[in-house]
């Protein structure tokens, strides 16, 4: 029996409620911030309600709804008055753990937008490759080639300032 066309309220809401904390973690982020994420991951689960309709089921639910929050985090972003800074330069530490943390995010930052995400949606969501692609709309391939060039460019960034 084939499964009705749209997301339901209930599932959608048991999702919020299961994920949440990867939902606002990744959009925070993405755009910078954890108070910015958390108006992006209520925008985000509004347009998933008023779009329920149009989800097709032909992949996971929580993929679709991964698209919506990526989606609205890159939107915030775009509307951000603090762009990335790609050429900012990633300064030396002492080494105290707030200032690792800066440099890693620094070094982070300085990835392309594919690899950011690919990056948050594994290790801040906790998806695995094929959740990721279905998120991104990319192959499984794709997924693994990006995580790995991103991996080997932030050992590179992170080595010359030798954290």
């Amino acid at each position: 029996m084939a499964r009705a066309r749209g997301a339901s309220l209930i599932d959608l809401r048991g999702l919020y409620e299961r994920r949440l904390c990867e939902f606002r973690r990744v959009a925070a982020a993405i755009v910078g911030g954890r108070d910015a994420a958390e108006d992006v991951v209520q925008e985000a689960f509004v347009r998933a309600v008023r779009a329920r309709d149009s989800f097709a089921g032909d992949g996971p639910l929580e993929a679709w709804v991964w698209r919506i929050v990526v989606n609205a985090a890159r939107d915030a972003r775009a509307h951000a008055s603090r762009p990335l800074d790609a050429d900012a330069p990633i300064a030396a530490s002492s080494g105290s753990g707030e200032e690792r943390r800066d440099l890693v995010r620094a070094a982070v930052e300085q990835l392309p937008e594919r690899q950011r995400l690919i990056l948050f949606l594994r290790y801040y969501a906790d998806l695995d490759y094929r959740s990721i692609s279905e998120t991104l709309s990319i192959s499984d391939g794709t997924v693994a080639a990006t995580l790995n060039t991103a991996h080997a460019r932030l050992r590179q960034l992170l080595t010359e300032v030798r954290l």
